[in-house]
């Protein structure tokens, strides 16, 4: 009997796949990667680890799936043969693993291309469909864009097949990569986006402009294979008219010759006029790969062998500190800029304080400098110390605004705990407090406060109070305002002005501190001074708030310029005292813990909220073993995938009508 996944390992999973999904949204639809390769390949084989130990989380996990799901903005079509990814290996051991379970040993050896993955259909030789990769099962129409490139034929000439797809990358060598950077208003990260910008455009006019390129390397539908290996395969793609990557490509039939090509690839890498990010290993005999099949995402019969992210060395010029939307202080790595893969570099992250120590990286010294991903540059190691040893001194004052910078207990990040008026933080400050859940102000978005922002009209929370009164008639005259737009502006301030206690807490900042925690403190405290006064050992006392939350709110309140800010917000605003009964003590639902997850079709998630507090219970945002409801709407996921897991009662809307009417008796 297989072995069941405890809290943690379910937790940690589920936290895995949301992070892999976001990540390959941005990737493959937005055509902007958020992390880079070397983090997306260690949460997904962090996954792989956990399915590969507990089959039951395989299905519809890291395994199982493929790109992301199509964008609308593009007709979409069924793969008439799916678009599978390739497993990758890192090192020798891994390759190791995979070869010596192989019964042919011929292995056929090409460049992995980075660029974006396409398949095109001819139909009697004529081009009739192109397709992205998509999920992998479904994929974007772009059929129209693909005949604007040059190495894609629009109708095949020789001895082909009546009806097969070819499947392969489109690329942008680095030069036009450069060139249409140094021409554009917007800046490409990296060939590859460059490329999937270009590809993914719903005009193929703009596509037709920009320099892409494509290989092709395997097939999918075919209707007559006259081939029997992939080596006859790419000669079958030139005589019908597509480029490949043979120039490059080798032959091996045991470890060590893998590894010979592995090298002498790594060596002229830089001469090389595209991105590669590795090498792509194949069983050579067809007959071969189709006996041994695929997993549910990948074939068995090959494997892509990755490289180290680009690589190369430079100057630390100096260090200096940015400060984040959140607070959080970074140190930054000023360098003497380096043309890596195609894209100039001259800043690096460092991390954190910890990072700085570890690597004993000094201003002066020679360091090795990895575009990971080619997102997000880092250092990697010191190549060449310039001097031996030297202590960076982290600031302990954001260089922004003055106020203290703090490290809580286990934390790595160090911030500025000047939430509500430091520079650096104030836009995102803002948001947050204007935001529904907060002052709930309509008419004061982000395009607003950073025009506001920007002319020194608004700086801390008070200044919003009083910003229609010092400075109306000056909105009137700017672009999107008028008499009517300032007047519902002013009527939508006013009405913040008399704002429940929970609110106030929740929109300003207090790190940690989210709606649900907010309502905690309210019907604790009951008022705004005696929250602000509470030691940390009564805080902590309160069920719901944690030491790192107690401390947090301490130290929030013991900032002299949070305090000075506050008190300002205070002189334009009422506050209405929480009701410490408002959690009915008696209620129908008194002592219960619900969690809420999916979308509700009756009420919204805060009414069902109230109305759930108002019989008695308490609403917690995540899912524990002592949990005794989970409420689930539609699209429901990891959370009632918990609780099912833990035997958690399952409530649907009906069952919350029913305890309502229950509740009226």
């Amino acid at each position: 009997m297989s072995k069941e996944p405890d809290l943690f390992i379910l937790s940690e999973h589920a936290d895995l796949l949301k992070k892999l999904k976001a990540w390959d949204i941005a990737y493959h639809q937005n055509d902007a990667p958020i992390v880079d390769d070397a983090t997306y390949d260690a949460v997904k084989r962090r996954a792989l680890e956990i399915e590969e130990q507990f089959p039951s989380l395989a299905k519809d996990g890291a395994s199982t799936h493929v790109g992301a799901s199509v964008s609308d903005k593009f007709k979409s079509h069924m793969h008439s043969v799916p678009m599978l990814s390739i497993s990758d290996v890192f090192n020798e051991d891994e390759v190791a693993d995979w070869f010596n379970k192989l019964t042919s040993k011929d292995i056929f050896i090409e460049l992995k291309v980075d660029g974006v993955s396409y398949s095109a259909r001819y139909e009697n030789g004529k081009l009739v469909r192109g397709l992205t990769r998509g999920s992998g099962v479904q994929g974007e129409d772009i059929t129209e864009n693909l005949k604007t490139i040059p190495d894609i034929p629009h109708e095949l000439v020789g001895d082909f097949p009546d009806v097969i797809e070819i499947r392969g990358e489109v690329y942008m060598n680095r030069d036009d990569f450069i060139a249409l950077n140094a021409e554009s208003d917007k800046q490409f990260a990296n060939p590859r986006n460059a490329a999937a910008g270009s590809l993914r455009q719903l005009n193929p006019a703009i596509t037709a402009t920009r320099k892409l390129s494509a290989f092709a390397y395997t097939y999918g539908e075919i209707s007559n294979r006259n081939f029997e290996t992939q080596s006859e395969y790419f000669e079958k793609l030139k005589s019908w008219g597509f480029k490949t990557t043979d120039k490059w490509a080798s032959s091996a039939h045991n470890m060590s010759e893998i590894q010979d090509v592995y090298n002498k690839i790594m060596l002229i890498r830089p001469e090389i006029p595209f991105d590669i990010d590795g090498l792509v290993l194949k069983v050579n005999d067809i007959a071969t790969q189709e006996r041994m099949g695929s997993r549910a995402n990948s074939p068995r019969w090959e494997v892509a062998y990755k490289f180290p992210a680009a690589r190369a060395i430079t100057t630390l010029r100096d260090i200096t500190i940015q400060v984040g939307r959140t607070g959080v202080l970074t140190p930054v790595a000023e360098l003497e800029p380096i043309n890596i893969g195609g894209v100039v570099v001259s800043r690096a992250t460092l991390h954190n304080a910890d990072e700085i120590k570890r690597l004993n990286v000094c201003i002066g010294d020679k360091v090795v400098v990895q575009r990971a991903g080619d997102v997000i540059p880092q250092i990697v190691e010191v190549a060449e110390k310039h001097t031996q040893s030297c202590d960076f001194i982290f600031p302990a004052t954001c260089p922004v605004c003055g106020a203290n910078v703090v490290q809580e207990s286990g934390q790595v990040a160090r911030r500025c705990v000047n939430t509500m008026g430091c520079p650096a933080q104030r836009i995102g400050a803002l948001e947050h407090f204007v935001a529904r859940k907060g002052f709930d102000i309509e008419g004061l978005g982000t395009k607003q406060l950073e025009a506001f922002i920007a002319r020194g009209w608004i700086s801390t929370p008070a200044d919003i109070f009083t910003i229609i009164a010092r400075h109306g008639d000056d909105i009137r005259k700017m672009d999107g305002f008028g008499d009517k737009s300032v007047a519902n502006l002013n009527d939508a301030i006013e009405r913040a002005r008399n704002v429940d206690l929970h609110r106030v807490l929740y929109a300003i900042g207090i790190p940690e501190v989210g709606e649900v925690t907010a309502k905690i403190l309210a019907r604790a405290f009951g008022n705004l001074i005696a929250v602000r006064n509470a030691p940390a050992w009564k805080l902590k006392s309160i069920d719901g708030i944690g030491d790192v939350m107690a401390d947090e709110i301490v130290s929030f309140f013991g900032d002299e310029h949070n305090a000075r800010a506050l008190d300002d917000l205070l002189g334009q605003i009422n506050v209405k005292d929480a009701d410490i009964t408002t959690q009915n003590a008696d209620g129908i639902l008194a002592g219960k813990k619900i969690v809420l997850t999916g979308t509700l079709s009756k009420y919204t998630r805060d009414t069902a909220k109230d109305i759930l507090e108002q019989l008695g219970a308490k609403v917690s945002g995540s899912v524990s073993a002592k949990t005794d409801i989970v409420l689930a709407g539609t699209d429901a996921g990891s959370k009632l995938t918990k609780a099912q897991d833990l035997g958690i009662t399952i409530w649907g809307e009906d069952d919350l009508d029913r305890i309502i009417e229950q509740s009226k008796q």
